[in-house]
């Protein structure tokens, strides 16, 4: 994968393919009959403003897009999240953190509570990692067994298994994702998802279970993604993860390099 000179706009497209994925996922869970998970997506301005009603965890209920050309609809976008009883975050990457916006966000009692990268690659054709490990596909009727590595591998429960896969089931052989196990010796490891749109292949989700960590899984799943993204004929693979972490350097050994570092800020 070659290196990419970094501007302005390359970072506006790497925070449209995540802001793509987001907009899709959460338009998926919306789709389900009655919106049991009350999904809104608002936008304002250049800003757009995610809710869940019954998923009040910072992923659901986050601001991405915002810029100083938003500072008219900040107060717009806190009485949003306040008529919800809602908690929010905003996701501010490099090129939009003019300090006029930061400046607002800390008069309305805001301070940045972290970083999280994104890293970036230029698909290219290359050899799958081999030996015990291997990655495929999964089916639709798979689901229960994503939703089992999903909580196991995140530390949730199991007793939020049939919401995970509900939220996920959706999104199965809906246009643009892609769902895929990795396997130790033909044994369910960890899983990795995937969403493409518009020549942009996002690696939206991975986990691997405690006991199978360390063996690979995670390099397998994520060269197996890039490959599906050249074999699309992408452009651009971009992913998150948190700085300098195991998913950091994991993504950064299958060729993935930082493209930047983005701002959460959160209320205190």
């Amino acid at each position: 994968m070659s290196f990419q000179i970094q501007t302005h706009e390359f970072a506006e497209l790497m925070e449209k393919a995540e802001i793509d994925y987001m907009i899709d996922r959460m338009n998926a869970i919306k789709e389900r009959p009655g919106n049991p998970m009350g999904i809104e997506i608002v936008k304002f301005g250049g800003a757009i403003a995610f809710y869940s009603k019954e998923m009040p965890w910072p992923q659901f209920n986050t601001v991405k897009g915002i810029s100083f050309n938003d500072l008219h609809v900040l107060d717009d976008i806190l009485e949003f999240y306040k008529s919800k009883g809602s908690r929010l975050q905003f996701e501010i990457i490099p090129t939009k953190a003019k300090k006029e916006l930061m400046k607002a966000l800390f008069e309305r009692a805001f301070y940045q509570s972290d970083f999280h990268a994104t890293l970036y690659g230029h698909p290219a054709e290359k050899s799958i990692s081999g030996g015990s490990v291997t990655v495929r596909e999964l089916e639709a009727d798979e689901i229960n067994l994503y939703a089992e590595i999903h909580c196991l591998g995140t530390g949730l429960s199991l007793s939020g298994k049939s919401h995970v896969a509900d939220n996920n089931r959706v999104l199965f052989n809906r246009e643009g994702w892609k769902f895929f196990g990795g396997f130790v010796d033909d044994t369910p490891a960890g899983v990795g998802v995937m969403y493409i749109k518009d020549g942009l292949a996002s690696l939206t989700f991975a986990t691997t279970l405690q006991e199978f960590r360390n063996k690979g899984v995670q390099k397998a799943l994520i060269e197996r993604r890039i490959w599906e993204a050249c074999r699309n004929n992408c452009n651009l693979v971009i992913s998150q993860a948190a700085y300098a972490s195991t998913s950091f350097r994991n993504m950064e050994r299958a060729g993935l390099r930082l493209g930047y570092t983005r701002g959460t800020w959160i209320r205190g």
